[in-house]
């Protein structure tokens, strides 16, 4: 997604929902394995200690992070195919959703916005579309 966004593998890869089907297998098993009665019953009504005593065990930790890795990837592919869709840079935002999911989602969002915001406007006032093609077009505008 971020070295070959337009190699016809990346698209096919990325236009597959299996590694998220074996991410989310993988989740499943996990979060059954790790989760005892007194887990269960502090996870019922949750604190934030509670939480952290849960994450305390690593078999629960590989738990969280399986749950971060499918939901990063799958913003990471969303945002991949926003870029292809829009041509917008998305470089960064896809490498910030590899390593901090909610950072890249902002990351796209504040690009797009940008984007959007300074370039459609500049490209629009520039385009050849955008001058009358004839003098009753003229005098409309």
């Amino acid at each position: 997604m971020i070295f070959l966004p337009n190699w016809n593998i990346t698209k096919r890869v990325m236009s597959s929902y299996l590694p998220f089907v074996v991410l989310a297998g993988l989740y499943l098993y996990l979060f059954i394995s790790s989760v005892t009665p007194e887990n269960a019953q502090a996870l019922a009504n949750p604190n934030l200690a509670d939480i952290a005593r849960f994450l305390a065990d690593e078999r629960a930790a590989a738990t969280g992070w399986t749950h971060f890795l499918v939901l990063d990837l799958f913003v990471g592919r969303w945002v991949y195919w926003e870029g292809q869709r829009t041509g917008i840079w998305t470089i960064h935002s896809i490498a910030l959703c590899l390593f901090a999911g909610p950072l890249g989602l902002l990351s796209h969002v504040l690009t797009s916005w940008l984007a959007h915001t300074f370039f459609t406007a500049q490209t629009e006032a520039t385009s050849p579309a955008s001058e009358p093609t004839s003098p009753s077009e003229a005098s409309q505008t």
